[in-house]
């Protein structure tokens, strides 16, 4: 397991606190229990930290047919809905919770040329608001090869404050190669033309890299 670089300054934050605020408790607090408590908290928040930017090693699946999870997390909206921005017309979208516990990177669910890419300024609606994909902060990126165009839409929600994003239009990607990050919890939606076949559901846990999201014909 390694530690993703958008990780680095955060660690090294919690790092210097957790000592400093050690030094200030063995020098101002003579309740045993007391200190050990505060000591034990910043031990939970550092790793904590530690634990939300690890980047696992995976054996990644690849396809040109298969759609590949963009993100882990579970899968909590399937429902054919209007997408505004770029296609103008009903999709079907999949939507993928990240909760604080995951990992957040954010990987290509196919190989291809990026299309559009625009970053959004807004709001940090909690993640499943109705309006948190229209109104909150939020990238969208178009991913285009032989087989068709996806949308994906990185959404910030009530803890996450940055949305990181690596790629820009006329960019050739690569299918699971890392296209963006999101600091601290969301949500990643996935918009596919109406009728493909998933082969996830409502509730499915998946893995980003890994796990297959549809199949394109």
């Amino acid at each position: 397991m390694r530690l993703h670089r958008e990780g680095y300054k955060y660690i090294i934050i919690a790092t210097v606190l957790w000592i400093i605020i050690g030094m200030l408790t063995a020098h101002y607090i003579d309740i045993f229990w007391l200190s050990g408590l505060i000591t034990f908290v910043c031990f939970l928040v550092w790793f904590w930290i530690i634990w939300f930017f690890r980047l696992p090693n995976r054996i990644m699946v690849h396809g040109e047919e298969k759609v590949i999870a963009p993100a882990d997390g579970k899968v909590v909206v399937i429902e054919e809905t209007y997408e505004p921005e770029y296609f103008k017309d009903q999709r079907l979208q999949v939507s993928i919770f990240m909760s604080p516990l995951n990992v957040h990177v954010n990987r290509n669910p196919i190989s291809g040329v990026v299309k559009y890419m625009k970053y959004h300024a807004g709001k940090y609606l909690v993640a499943w608001h109705p309006k948190s994909s229209t109104e909150n902060e939020r990238t969208t990126l178009v991913i285009a090869n032989d087989r068709g165009e996806l949308l994906l839409r990185q959404i910030a929600g009530a803890m996450a404050r940055r949305i990181c994003f690596y790629v820009k239009e006329g960019d050739e990607v690569k299918q699971n190669n890392e296209f963006g990050f999101i600091r601290f919890g969301s949500r990643v939606d996935v918009f596919f033309p109406v009728g493909t076949k998933l082969d996830v559901k409502i509730g499915d846990i998946v893995k980003g890299g890994v796990t297959i999201l549809a199949h394109l014909s």
